[in-house]
C-alpha cells in the first residue's frame, strides 16, 4: 500500500513521515472514485476513412466490476462503439480548487452490450440507484445497456500520485468504506482541533517545527495534513492503528493519537481529547 503523496516535494526535501505508512492502492483509489462520480467522458472512434478519438459526455453506474452505460442507437458513441468495440472512460472528480490537484482516472476496455435478461435486470438496478431521473426513458426500445470490460487503468491523484491500475488489482479492489464520512471527518477536525494536528505532526513526525497542520484526507489506513512548517507547506501522513470504517472508529483512532503525543511529551498535553 506503499505510495507518493499527492502534494509535491521539493528535490531537495525529504518526507516528513513515515514514507512505508499504509494506505489506499491506487485500485482502492479508483474504486472509489468511480463510487462517488457518476459522470464522465466516453472515448470511442470515429468511423470512416479517418479515424479519431471521439469524447462524449455520459453518465454511468459501476454494476459488479463494470461502468454501466445506458444509451441511444441514435448516439454518435454508439455507432461507433458497435464499429469498434475500443474506448476509454475518463472520470474527475471536482474537489480541489486548482483543477490538476483533483484526481482522475481512465478506464481502457472493450465495450460490449448486455443482452442477457438477468444481466440486463442487474445493469437497470445499477443505473437506476446511479440515475434515478433515467426511470422517464428506461423503457425506450432504442436504448440499451453496455458495459467497459476494463482492461487496465491509468489513475491520477493530483501532483505526484500517479500510476497504471492493472485489472486484477481493478477487480480485487473495494472502494474505500471511509468515503463517505471523510468530508464532515475533515472539516471537524480543520474547524476544531488544529491545536491537536499540529502536535500529532511535532511528536509523530519529523516536521517538529510546525506551526499550523490542515487535514486533507482521510481514508480507512490513516489521514493526511499539508503542516505548515520552516520550509513551507509540508506533506504529512500518519496511519491508524488498524483498518477503519465509521466516522466513530476514526474519532477513537484520533484519540488514541492525542494520547501518544502526552506520552511522549508529557510536559506539551494533547489539546483534546474527543477528536
Amino acid at each position: 500500500m506503499k505510495d507518493a503523496h499527492s502534494q509535491p516535494v521539493g528535490k531537495n526535501q525529504d518526507l516528513l513521515y513515515d514514507p512505508e505508512v499504509p494506505t489506499l492502492t491506487h485500485a482502492e483509489r479508483s474504486r472509489t472514485l468511480l463510487a462517488t462520480c457518476s459522470r464522465g467522458t466516453l472515448s470511442s472512434f470515429t468511423q470512416g476513412e479517418s479515424s479519431y478519438p471521439y469524447g462524449s459526455f455520459v453518465t454511468f453506474s459501476v454494476t459488479g466490476d463494470c461502468p454501466t452505460f445506458f444509451v441511444s442507437e441514435l448516439a454518435e458513441h454508439t455507432r461507433n462503439i458497435r464499429e469498434d468495440d475500443r474506448a476509454s472512460l475518463m472520470v474527475v472528480e471536482d474537489v480541489a480548487k486548482d483543477p490538476l490537484a483533483n484526481s482522475r482516472a481512465t478506464l481502457l476496455g472493450r465495450m460490449v452490450e448486455v443482452k442477457e435478461a438477468s444481466s440486463r435486470e442487474q445493469a437497470q438496478a445499477s443505473y437506476l440507484k446511479a440515475h434515478p431521473s433515467a426511470s422517464r426513458y428506461i423503457d425506450y426500445s432504442d436504448f440499451n445497456f453496455w458495459q467497459l470490460q476494463v482492461e487496465s487503468i491509468r489513475y491520477i491523484g493530483g501532483y505526484g500520485r500517479m500510476s497504471w491500475v492493472s485489472a486484477d488489482e481493478w477487480r480485487t479492489s473495494e472502494s474505500d468504506p471511509m468515503r463517505p464520512f471523510s468530508d464532515g471527518i475533515i472539516k471537524h477536525m480543520n474547524d476544531d482541533h488544529g491545536d491537536a494536528m499540529v502536535e500529532y505532526c511535532r511528536v509523530l513526525t519529523r516536521a517538529t517545527d510546525a506551526t499550523a497542520a490542515t487535514m486533507t484526507a482521510v481514508d480507512r489506513y490513516g489521514f493526511e495534513m499539508s503542516a505548515l512548517t520552516g520550509e513551507g507547506p509540508r506533506p504529512i501522513r500518519l496511519a491508524f492503528s488498524e483498518p477503519i470504517s465509521s466516522a466513530d472508529g476514526a474519532r477513537k483512532e484520533m484519540v488514541a493519537l492525542v494520547k501518544r503525543c502526552r506520552a511522549a511529551s508529557p510536559s506539551k498535553p494533547g489539546a483534546v481529547s474527543d477528536a
